[in-house]
């Protein structure tokens, strides 16, 4: 794996941009120094899609033909050194439920979304071989490792997944059913639109102000009614709430909406683009 050349942001992030048989993809320094897990984060380039979906589009619900993205999954796949019968996705639904998977599950959402796990937005195993996915296009991908008691998870994290505190959700699920301690814990925030460009309005607002009281103070006044909101800083903090230690959170700092050459973004491309992967799994080594 290479640090792309000429991308004067790769040195200046969180993350770590990478390139490998022209796939270019992001990874997390304090994840790959975690023995027996592999991980990566997928832009939009080194796949196979057309436009509007061009070209590593890993998305099967967004109107791309289904061949082109499962051809761009198993390229990714291989990179991790897994099959894409090892994948497991949730259906994700904007909620916060959390379920553990196993080996039972793989290839459950790998082919096709209608079998993905239904209602869930947050997966953990603790089984290796099973290659966790979680899909985006402007929303708050969050990876967790525990390297003491080997358990990763993937969470997703929208504005509605943010206020019902699903990255505090899954460190909840994670010391309940795996014995896990927060302060293990290792959570990166990968690429998401930013306060730059993410302005939400007054219901929007009222849902942070209810839910997560005190936290409005991650919002600048935008136009009339409308407001610029913190994402990955309140997901930031909700994961310190829930016990992990802040050097132990990384945070990628990339805008998806800003970055419309490395990432897709839903607002930044009219709701008609691909869909980037969160992936990680436990290799057992």
């Amino acid at each position: 794996m290479f640090r792309i050349k000429g991308d004067s942001n790769s040195l200046e992030h969180g993350f770590v941009i990478n390139e490998h048989d022209n796939l270019v993809f992001l990874t997390v320094p304090a994840l790959s120094a975690c023995r027996g897990v592999v991980h990566a984060y997928t832009t939009r380039r080194g796949g196979v899609s057309v436009a509007p979906y061009g070209s590593l589009n890993m998305g099967l619900h967004v109107g791309d033909e289904p061949d082109q993205v499962i051809t761009n999954r198993k390229r990714v796949c291989r990179l991790l050194g897994a099959d894409i019968s090892q994948m497991v996705a949730g259906q994700q639904v904007h909620g916060a439920k959390v379920v553990t998977v196993g080996t039972s599950f793989c290839g459950r959402g790998s082919l096709f979304r209608d079998d993905a796990i239904p209602g869930v937005d947050a997966l953990v195993t603790a089984e290796p071989g099973v290659l966790l996915s979680s899909y985006y296009a402007d929303c708050v991908p969050l990876f967790f490792t525990d390297p003491v008691r080997k358990v990763v998870a993937l969470a997703h994290a929208g504005w509605k997944g943010t206020v019902l505190r699903i990255g505090a959700a899954t460190v909840q699920h994670m010391r309940k059913e795996h014995g896990c301690e927060a302060g293990d814990i290792i959570a990166a925030i990968g690429p998401s639109i930013g306060p730059c460009c993410y302005e939400v309005d007054a219901p929007v607002m009222k849902k942070v102000e209810q839910c997560l009281p005190g936290y409005a103070g991650f919002a600048r006044p935008g136009g009339p009614g409308k407001w610029w909101l913190n994402l990955p800083e309140i997901n930031r903090r909700v994961l310190l709430e829930a016990g992990i230690r802040p050097a132990n959170i990384t945070v990628a700092g990339y805008c998806t909406a800003c970055r419309k050459d490395l990432f897709f973004s839903h607002r930044g491309e009219s709701g008609r683009t691909g869909r980037m992967a969160s992936l990680i799994m436990l290799t057992g080594g």
